[in-house]
């Protein structure tokens, strides 16, 4: 009789059996099929988080050579003066392939004029008049002259959102359009499509009309600093400020986004040699793509070893039970060996029963593989970025690290600012579920897999099968 035919008519006398390797083989299927789809889905994520994450390059003023510059300065009255590169520099090293977009930073300090700034002490807020109390010199009002409110980091982080109006884009350049926050709006009775007055810090103050465009709801509350409440910022096109401080067609600083982060080092090296100044630190912060990246590497090397771990326990399984079937089926072997049919024949009928029920099990993989492999990547996932985010709060927290030497005006504060909206806005862009999905490419890996399996299963028990001999089987029963 025909091996194949023959383990047709076993599969089918013997039911219980057939159905309990056809449940051991479909758990072993249904978690390598689980592994595989996880692993897809971190890959694509992986891919996909590189192209955007949105690593950003940063050309700021270096601090360190701003001190040496005012040491050395013969002047009485020594300052500190803040370096301006040219904003044609600017967008020749925009118009990389590698920048998706960049945002010119310039800024100014005002005074309000037909309007009252928000003077903040002992941590409560209340009404100064014109000037606000605080310094003419260096003025109540921040001007934030910017390319492109919605790239801004307040923004993108959520610190800052825009509740009226538009926000400040690169069509703004050369205007005095602005943006403003919405207590000082309120207090003050101010509505989008209103005309302020604000006033230069110099001795001969110049009064400077604006138009508001938008206005925006900042999250930070009042701080206790007198003079620094988030609602006295007026974002601006970077145009403005550079006129008011003398600067026209100049920058003080500007950050570029990238389109793939994996381009980031190659892209600093471009941008130095066109900004070319040694009165600038161009440095990098790929922090969010990092944030992001990791979680997909841990749920990416998570899947790998089920499918491993799965797949040798599987092989394991099922060859200690095919061992165990051919110990109880001797005396078929037997009698088969003694009629003349090959060893190799018993042991592709053997092979042909796991196929069989291999193939029943694929089916049943894929039916549940998905659902299993959702869940359990998801889960993975978000315990991964759990873990993600604690430990970049704990690096972040005081204690974890001194500012750069040349890190932008602002000092520690701002550093620890542009830090926590680096880490809001990757866990804005952060991926909350896996697309898990089953692909040509995922079954074909699932069926290869499983033909390894039983294929090493089989292996296993066909040592005991060829050692067999045919008067020791008969003898012995």
């Amino acid at each position: 009789m025909n091996y194949l035919k023959r383990a047709r008519l076993y599969l089918t006398h013997k039911k219980g059996q057939s159905l309990l390797m056809l449940l051991i083989m479909s758990a072993i299927l249904v978690f390598v099929l689980s592994g595989i789809i996880i692993q897809n889905a971190a890959i694509m994520a992986t891919n996909n988080v590189t192209k955007s994450a949105g690593s950003t390059i940063t050309v700021s003023a270096n601090r360190n050579k701003m001190f040496s510059q005012m040491r050395s300065s013969s002047a009485k009255t020594k300052t500190l003066k803040t370096p301006t590169v040219a904003n044609t520099k600017i967008a020749k090293a925009g118009k990389l392939s590698t920048v998706a977009y960049y945002n010119i930073t310039n800024t100014a300090s005002v005074n309000a004029s037909s309007f009252d700034a928000i003077s903040t002490s002992t941590g409560t807020s209340s009404m100064g008049g014109p000037g606000g109390g605080t310094n003419a010199s260096s003025g109540d009002i921040s001007l934030s002259g910017v390319s492109s409110t919605a790239h801004t980091t307040t923004f993108t982080s959520g610190e800052a959102k825009l509740v009226s109006g538009r926000n400040i884009t690169a069509s703004d350049a050369n205007t005095k359009n602005v943006v403003i926050e919405k207590e000082l709006a309120s207090d003050n009775s101010i509505k989008v499509g209103d005309t302020i007055t604000v006033k230069t810090t110099a001795t001969n103050a110049t009064k400077i009309k604006l138009k508001v465009v938008g206005i925006y709801k900042a999250k930070s509350s009042s701080t206790t600093m007198p003079g620094s409440d988030p609602s006295n910022t007026i974002y601006t096109s970077y145009t403005l400020p550079a006129s008011i401080s003398g600067t026209a067609g100049k920058s003080s600083s500007v950050t570029y986004t990238l389109e793939d982060s994996s381009k980031e080092k190659a892209t600093t090296k471009q941008i130095k040699n066109i900004i070319d100044s040694s009165s600038f630190s161009v440095s990098s912060n790929n922090e969010s793509y990092q944030q992001l990246l990791q979680p997909m590497k841990n749920v990416q090397s998570f899947a790998k070893k089920i499918v491993w771990l799965v797949a040798i326990a599987g092989t394991i399984i099922l060859g200690l039970i095919i061992i165990l079937s051919v110990r109880n089926r001797q005396r078929e072997i037997g009698i088969l060996v003694s009629l003349g049919e090959s060893k190799l024949h018993i042991v592709g009928q053997l092979f042909t029963e796991m196929f069989m029920i291999l193939v029943g099990a694929m089916v049943v993989a894929l039916l549940l593989g998905s659902f299993v492999g959702n869940k359990v990547g998801n889960q993975l996932l978000s315990q991964q970025q759990t873990t993600s985010v604690s430990s970049t709060s704990a690096s972040g927290a005081p204690g974890g690290g001194a500012p750069s030497g040349n890190m932008p005006a602002g000092g520690m504060h701002g550093g620890m600012m542009n830090s926590q909206t680096t880490t809001s806005a990757a866990n804005k862009k952060a991926l909350k579920t896996l697309n898990t999905s089953i692909t040509p490419s995922s079954v074909i890996k699932l069926g290869g897999m499983g033909l390894v399996i039983i294929a090493l299963a089989v292996c296993l028990s066909a040592v005991s099968i060829l050692r067999l001999r045919p008067k020791d089987i008969l003898i012995g029963e």
